[in-house]
């Protein structure tokens, strides 16, 4: 279910203004776009080329949604937060190839998940305060298409 607090009315650059070409085939992942959206079908040898959203986004440097996990517990369970945050993806990008992780990184004070959609970010987030309680802030930008989650424990 879509969460109602993302604007989907705000300009995204990497939401396509319309649909690619049936099939399409992102050289860089191998998803394809069939069937009027991204999957990871086996894309037919005659399908078009072209970088997927997400793969776009990555080779931009350009991230749809941050997780910032901070606090002593970040520190010492770094391995099992690190687990959740890997294994939510692993399940959200099966079904929803659009949906990853760009980067782990530490910053001061905990570390820094970047991700290619501001759904996968959310939910990162929730499978965090689900799996292991803490505190869970997300914030919705309203001017840019860009959510920030912040968990701490």
């Amino acid at each position: 279910m879509r969460d109602p607090r993302i604007y989907q009315d705000r300009e995204d650059p990497y939401r396509a203004s319309r649909k690619p070409p049936e099939p399409t085939r992102c050289p860089e992942c191998h998803a394809s776009f069939q069937d009027g959206r991204w999957s990871w079908k086996t894309a037919p040898r005659e399908a078009h080329d072209m970088l997927c959203p997400a793969c776009q986004r990555i080779q931009d440097e350009f991230p749809a949604g941050f997780v910032l996990i901070k606090g002593d517990y970040a520190k010492s369970h770094r391995d099992e937060i690190l687990a959740v945050v890997n294994g939510k993806e692993k399940r959200e990008k099966a079904e929803h190839p659009l949906q990853r992780i760009m980067e782990i990184r530490d910053v001061a004070g905990g570390i820094q998940v970047a991700t290619t959609d501001s759904h996968i970010a959310r939910g990162i987030g929730e499978a965090l305060h689900s799996a292991l309680q803490g505190d869970l802030k997300i914030k919705y930008s309203k001017d840019e298409n860009l959510v920030r989650v912040a968990w701490k424990r």
